[in-house]
């Protein structure tokens, strides 16, 4: 393994910070990579086979949930209008509700009926939580539900509505505002006041829910933070473009295009990294890129390793074990592919279409479908290997907390905590 390599490896390691091993404390885990070091985690159940606990939530959210310090975070609003935005605490425990921290925002934004106004991921570093409700903003609480800050970013309308979530990282919350058609930005704030470090504006032609071509546009991409020689990035997929920007400053390191097709600019699914690549699909069916860490500038011609012109449509984000990436569909497929060169090593046909993503724990990967459906499978570069598929008979756009020998599921109608 070379420096570069093993440097990665290790960001993958450490990027959490404080967090112990056994929290969930943001979006695809404490990497943000989707991958848990739990040594073992539940791989069956049911709705009375082991369920330590569930919990009524007032209404449907694609928002997933995260572990911290004990407590469980997830967001609410009220369906499609969103004049409401709150953030619950539970218990890990028992599911007890601690607390419940609720915004009026008192407007009607648009949004798609799939996309209620609660799709936002909340980010802890066991002190403190955050959480983005768009445009009722970006607060700050700590874990006995004080407010501590909060900020008014601005409106972000788009017809199907907003879905980043914010990234902490030593002292800093990274954020992609997200779909607009007023601004669109990549954001820098201090987790313990707020403030604003810096903000890189996304330049864009059209109105921002249509391109200049009258086609599709946005991005719903969480930032993903990796260390390559020796210095951290934050790499985040715009609708048209893969940027990696500098955390201190924000400075941008390099860009690479190929997102844009003839379809729309669009970007759902968040970057992953294997080795010292970059791999991002397009939304929509659009295209998926590898991109070699390093260079400055445009590196396009230089770093863009692969590009395939068209992929399945990519909602939910993947996982890299070993060599392989294995990747969630909408069209109810799971895939394995090689990284290096986006080719495909085999696919494997599910019950349920794909919206969350695919989470690890104890050598088992975890993806849940639209129906409630979780699918756990080994992750293997010879064929798909199943362990089980457990179904709660709920719908889901969300993705699994795992921590503690526990994994913590949101359903339409519930929270969950699955444990044997």
């Amino acid at each position: 393994m070379n420096a570069k390599i093993l440097g990665v490896a290790m960001a993958l390691l450490v990027g959490a910070g404080t967090i112990t091993a056994d929290d969930w404390p943001a979006f695809r885990g404490p990497a943000g990579t989707g991958v848990s070091s739990e040594k073992s985690a539940p791989t069956t159940w049911a709705p009375d086979k082991n369920i330590k606990w569930k919990v009524a939530l007032p209404h449907e959210g694609n928002g997933s949930p995260i572990v911290s310090n004990g407590r469980v975070f997830v967001t609410d609003a009220d369906g499609l209008e969103g004049k409401t935005r709150s953030l619950y605490c539970f218990d890990r425990k028992d599911g007890k509700q601690l607390w419940v921290k609720t915004i009026n925002f008192g407007k009607v934004m648009p949004t798609h009926l799939t996309n209620p106004h609660s799709p936002s991921t909340p980010a802890a570093d066991g002190k403190k939580v955050v959480v983005w409700h768009g445009s009722a903003g970006l607060h700050c609480y700590d874990f006995e539900g004080k407010a501590l800050w909060s900020r008014d970013l601005g409106a972000f309308d788009h017809d199907w509505g907003e879905g980043t979530s914010p990234v902490i990282h030593e002292g800093r919350i990274f954020l992609n505002s997200g779909p607009s058609k007023k601004k669109v930005f990549v954001a820098a704030f201090k987790l313990d006041t707020g403030e604003t470090l810096w903000e890189k504006e996304e330049p864009f032609k059209g109105t921002g829910f249509k391109n200049e071509n009258d086609q599709f546009m946005g991005s719903w991409c969480t930032p993903l933070i990796v260390k390559a020689d020796g210095k951290d990035q934050v790499i985040v997929a715009m609708a048209a473009r893969l940027i990696s920007f500098a955390p201190e400053d924000g400075k941008l390191n390099w860009s690479s295009e190929g997102l844009r097709f003839n379809s729309g600019d669009l970007s759902y699914s968040s970057p992953v990294l294997a080795g010292d690549i970059v791999v991002t699909v397009g939304g929509y069916g659009g295209p998926g890129m590898g991109v070699k860490l390093g260079g400055s500038g445009d590196v396009t011609a230089t770093n863009r390793v692969w590009r395939n012109p068209k992929s399945q449509q990519s909602i939910g984000s993947g996982i890299v074990v070993g060599n392989h990436l294995y990747m969630p569909w909408e069209g109810s497929i799971i895939e394995c592919l090689d990284p290096k060169t986006g080719k495909s090593v085999w696919k494997e046909r599910q019950k349920g279409p794909f919206w969350g993503s695919i989470v690890m724990a104890g050598g088992n990967a975890y993806v849940t479908d639209q129906a409630g459906r979780t699918v756990v499978f080994k992750p293997n570069p010879e064929k798909f290997e199943g362990v089980a598929v457990n179904e709660l008979g709920e719908k889901s756009n969300s993705t699994p907390a795992i921590s503690d020998g526990q994994i913590f599921l949101r359903t339409f109608k519930n929270l969950y905590c699955i444990g044997e």
